[in-house]
């Protein structure tokens, strides 16, 4: 298999055209999701450019790995109110658009498209999984992030991403910095 190898000026290259896109987009993130590992050292540098919290998320797929929900985003997003917080009939809960939170999800790849829908899965069932309000958070309220997507990928929902590849096309293996740094 081909590799692409991905060095630092590149690296930081990307992320600008992913900051740009989000400033052009005139969309600012409350705060970013960065999704372990890879997508940890861009969402860094995200936060930073824009000054607002990160927070991992771990979501290892690929690895045979643990994946960890994350409700309290998912409640961020969907702008969830428990009966406690509004008058009325009780064990009411609801969405209001007007609490809901932009949330910004970065990885370093859009490969098969298996974490994000996984997190949309998740965020979903955990938090009122009939309500119709699900379908105004992706691409309004949450958006997402990669330096490199896959045209080929299963997700196509792909708000920012800093280059395109398509590995049905051409496959090849990315390698960025950080999983090589001592070579």
């Amino acid at each position: 298999m081909k590799k692409l190898l991905i060095n630092n000026r590149q690296l930081k290259g990307l992320v600008t055209d992913l900051a740009r896109q989000i400033v052009a987009d005139e969309w600012k993130p409350d705060y970013i999701i960065g999704i372990s590992r890879g997508g940890l050292t861009p969402a860094i540098m995200l936060s930073h450019w824009f000054d607002i919290p990160m927070k991992p998320l771990q979501v290892s797929l690929r690895d045979g790995g643990e994946c960890v929900s994350d409700l309290s985003s998912a409640e961020d997003a969907f702008g969830y109110v428990t009966q406690l917080e509004i008058p009325g009939p009780p064990n009411l809960v609801r969405s209001d658009p007007a609490l809901r939170k932009n949330i910004l999800i970065v990885d370093d790849i859009n490969d098969s498209g298996a974490t994000f829908n996984w997190i949309k899965e998740d965020w979903r069932s955990g938090c009122l999984p009939n309500d119709p309000g699900w379908d105004q958070i992706w691409g309004y309220n949450v958006r997402i992030a990669v330096l490199v997507n896959n045209l080929g990928s299963e997700f196509s929902d792909i708000d920012y991403h800093g280059m395109e590849i398509n590995k049905n096309e051409n496959d090849q293996w990315i390698v960025f910095p950080w999983e090589d740094w001592w070579l």
